[in-house]
């Protein structure tokens, strides 16, 4: 149903109309019009009220313009979910940060770091890795990898077994025992490397719930919030809601890759990939934004405590170290410089180094498909952004939309 959002005066919530009005303008002659995005929808909130919200382009090939209630795919913002699923579990007691990942997933109890070999050579037999813990996960300081990193040996197998794409491929068990059998980059807890930690995590939701995750999260995150669009996968009903996805091409338009009305992703899948695989609305997820700003709750749900939500949000690398002392990823959904990370979130340590505007313990993720949203503690502000056009690292727009954002401010609270 269509939303659609009542923005607050932007006076009153300390912004300049104005210069928020900038920012339409940009998205349509800077990336809709010349065909560099096939569509933008932004959210602006303060104090969890929308202040501003804008829609432009169209649903895909040949459809209709955007609708407000249209279905994303928001790929690796799914992480953030299953991070806040895990916590839940953490402040039950059923499992401790500290605690070895092998006590839920005993296929991982023998993992070794690579030594050598990869391609049509056998891996070498490495030395037996330090007990990976449930904290590397969530912090990437795991040694796993992803296959689209495209980096080392490790990564071209995990491309051969689709690890990173394995909703139509690989079940929760035969996932796990796949990653069992590959070495990993680093000893846990000695380096950071974007990854499909947040699926393994994920897959020990399940073990530790009894539950499918989609079902866990619908449940315990979704229906409480109201977050009542956002699953693994679409309902056959709602598949002319789902936008086209769209890959990138040098010097071309981008080429549609997945057609919304005739996606698989209306079928059900094998694997819910708690590191990527949710679809929603923008106004889901500014719901699960607005949770996060507001620590743990929303309206009348409590889905985490204060306390929790704070060390989440907390920079979680060694010594107190930005991702350039500590990543070895070719990419991430992280900026480096300035930038650390907590339990399921980059977060700001150091607004300087990022040289953008920023706060101090600003916390934010992105997707795949360009999709990207930052909760700011400090100012009380959240934004939320969808577009399909996969991958997200082709353009600085999420750059330029936080720029736009804070020069909109006219009352800080720094």
């Amino acid at each position: 149903m269509p939303i659609p959002f009542e923005c607050a005066d932007a006076a009153e919530l300390g912004f300049d109309a104005s210069r928020l009005e900038r920012i339409p303008q940009f998205l349509k002659s800077g990336y809709v019009e010349n065909g560099r995005l096939p569509m933008t929808q932004l959210i602006v909130a303060r104090d969890g009220r929308p202040v501003f919200y804008d829609a432009q382009g169209t649903m895909g090939e040949d459809r209709e313009g955007l609708r407000d209630d249209a279905i994303f795919r928001i790929a690796s913002m799914t992480k953030p979910v299953t991070s806040v699923a895990f916590m839940q579990l953490v402040e039950q007691c059923r499992i401790a940060l500290e605690d070895p990942v092998a006590k839920v997933i005993p296929e991982l109890a023998d993992l070794r770091v690579y030594a050598g070999g990869g391609g049509s050579v056998p891996f070498t037999p490495g030395e037996r890795a330090k007990p990976m813990r449930f904290v590397d996960l969530l912090t990437h300081m795991s040694g796993l990898t992803y296959g689209l990193q495209n980096r080392t040996n490790i990564d071209a197998v995990y491309r051969d077994h689709n690890l990173d794409f394995a909703r139509n491929r690989h079940d929760s068990d035969e996932y796990v025992e796949i990653l069992s059998t590959l070495p990993l980059e680093f000893a846990p807890g000695h380096g950071w490397n974007y990854s499909v930690a947040t699926d393994v995590l994920g897959i020990a939701v399940e073990r530790l719930s009894g539950m499918r995750l989609g079902e866990y999260f619908r449940q315990h995150i979704f229906e409480p919030l109201g977050m009542t669009d956002t699953a693994f996968g679409v309902a056959p009903d709602q598949a002319e809601r789902l936008v086209d996805a769209y890959q990138y091409i040098p010097g071309k338009a981008p080429r549609m890759i997945d057609g919304g009305r005739q996606s698989s992703l209306t079928q059900d899948g094998k694997f819910d990939s708690g590191g990527g695989g949710l679809c929603g609305t923008i106004a889901d997820y500014h719901r699960f934004a607005a949770m996060l700003l507001n620590e743990g709750t929303l309206g009348e749900a409590r889905i985490l405590s204060p306390k929790t939500v704070r060390l989440m949000r907390t920079n979680h690398l060694p010594g107190g170290a930005d991702l350039t002392e500590m990543s070895s990823s070719l990419f991430s959904e992280a900026n480096n410089a300035g930038t650390g990370f907590g339990l399921g979130f980059a977060m700001v340590i150091d607004p300087a180094r990022t040289l953008m505007p920023s706060s101090p313990g600003e916390f934010y993720w992105g997707g795949a498909y360009s999709t990207a949203f930052f909760v700011d503690p400090l100012e009380g502000i959240t934004m939320v952004f969808m577009t399909q056009v996969y991958p997200s690292s082709i353009y600085p727009i999420r750059r330029q939309l936080k720029t736009l954002i804070y020069s909109a401010l006219t009352e800080s609270r720094a």
